[in-house]
């Protein structure tokens, strides 16, 4: 009858012979409210959870409701297993998790929100994902964002290349929002060659709150990875506050710009790769320039963590360099001022770190927009210093970049000559007004 109900919700299931998978219509205070009876991770025990048309969860106590009608019957439980079965065998796209809101729960004793669902019982908050592609699921580490670490970057990458080396068409990553953007600038690094999509996808709200973000953003993503035309690592969330699309951005050149909101994330000095409708399940390509698939995966997985991402604010000193070298940084990646600057009193810390061998490059605070040491006299001066405008990158990405860089290089020369080498396209050549979010988000929702 049911895994997860019990007490008076599982006596309200058994007296109208109802099940999870399967489509009501119920009347709660005169309301009439239809959906799929989902499973509950609820404490208390005359809870009833339903997905309504609208994507959202809600719960509702067996008490209130006065009259219940069956529209549809799900699946049997023996043909259910039957089918994961068979799924994994031939699965389309591989769902790899690592954890984050996506796959939390609440404790609703407490309020707090922990990492505690595995990968199928997300599906169970999104049967229709099934409908869409053929699924398999794996889960890899089961930890809070703040806690991933360059270690588990070469993991998830081996990972995603098994399972495209398998024949999945496309592989989504389940992950928490918070460092999304350095994961995804990691895997985009790492993962030269590709035969499909890589989808990176979190939720600002965990699956079973009412406005969770979750059960949409792991459908339209099962969606991308399967159907999209572009073989590269992604980052797919809620596209604007409401149910209606979400956007695909490239992995290294998104971030995370607002702490609560569905659509926090925006792609920064770039516009995404697709919008995709949720209600229609249909991926709209907004560029062509997205890099495509490749015969064979191929992954190159290697980082070097000794290095340190500096936020100069005015009165910070330069000793900082000194301590950073005294450490065995190798490596420095500078979050400068305006056009990429510090003050001029950093010039000989500068110029003794990259004198010892220790990269130092430059990127901006301002993040929209491209460093430019060229404008100002201590933008020349910290050049000369030995300092490396890095263009228009991310200071999240610039630091994955060096890792990575780091990992495989150490003469001086050749690592500047690898920052500055556009290889997944962290760098554009150009900026344009659409790159900037008010313009591509009236652009986006104009079309």
């Amino acid at each position: 009858m049911s895994e997860t109900y019990a007490g008076k919700a599982l006596d309200f299931l058994k007296k109208f012979n109802l099940q999870e998978g399967d489509t009501i219509e119920l009347t709660k205070n005169g309301v009439i409210l239809k959906g799929i009876i989902m499973p509950s991770y609820s404490s208390s025990d005359d809870i009833l959870v339903i997905k309504l048309d609208n994507g959202y969860n809600i719960g509702i106590s067996v008490d209130s409701i006065s009259e219940v009608k069956l529209i549809k019957r799900g699946e049997k439980r023996e043909e259910k297993r039957a089918e994961e079965k068979a799924v994994k065998d031939k699965s389309e796209v591989v769902i790899i998790s690592t954890g984050g809101t996506i796959v939390s729960k609440i404790e609703y004793d407490t309020g707090a929100v922990r990492p505690a669902l595995t990968t199928e019982e997300i599906l169970k908050f999104m049967p229709e994902i099934n409908e869409i592609a053929k699924i398999d699921a794996k889960v890899l580490f089961s930890i809070l964002s703040e806690n991933m670490k360059p270690e588990y970057w070469i993991k998830i990458a081996n990972e995603v290349k098994n399972a495209l080396d398998k024949g999945a068409k496309g592989v989504v990553v389940a992950h928490g929002t918070d460092t999304m953007a350095y994961t995804a600038s990691a895997l985009a690094f790492s993962l030269k060659s590709l035969t499909g999509p890589v989808v990176m996808v979190g939720s600002q709200r965990s699956s079973d709150r009412p406005s969770s973000d979750a059960p949409i953003n792991l459908l339209t993503s099962v969606l991308v990875a399967k159907d999209a035309p572009f073989a590269e690592v992604t980052v797919n969330m809620h596209g604007e506050s409401s149910d209606t699309y979400t956007l695909v951005h490239r992995g290294v050149k998104v971030r995370k710009m607002h702490t609560s909101r569905r659509d926090a994330f925006q792609s920064v000095n770039d516009i995404p790769l697709a919008k995709v409708y949720y209600r229609e399940r249909k991926i709209e390509i907004l560029r062509d320039d997205y890099i495509r698939k490749k015969d064979a995966n191929e992954v190159d997985a290697k980082f070097d963590p000794n290095v340190f991402l500096l936020k100069y604010y005015p009165g910070l000193l330069p000793d900082i360099i000194d301590y950073l070298m005294s450490k065995g940084v190798k490596g420095i990646i500078v979050e400068g001022t305006g056009l990429g600057h510090t003050s001029s009193e950093f010039y000989n810390a500068f110029k003794k770190a990259t004198k010892d061998g220790i990269f130092v490059g430059m990127t901006s605070q301002c993040l929209f927009g491209r460093v430019n040491m060229n404008v100002y006299t201590t933008g020349r001066l910290l050049q000369e210093a030995g300092v490396v405008p890095l263009e228009d990158m991310l200071p999240e990405t610039a630091l994955v970049k060096l890792m990575w860089v780091l990992a495989h290089e150490t003469d001086l020369d050749k690592v500047k000559e690898l920052m500055l080498t556009n290889f997944v396209g962290e760098i554009n050549p150009i900026h344009v007004p659409e790159m900037y979010p008010r313009w591509y988000h009236d652009r986006i929702r104009l079309q």
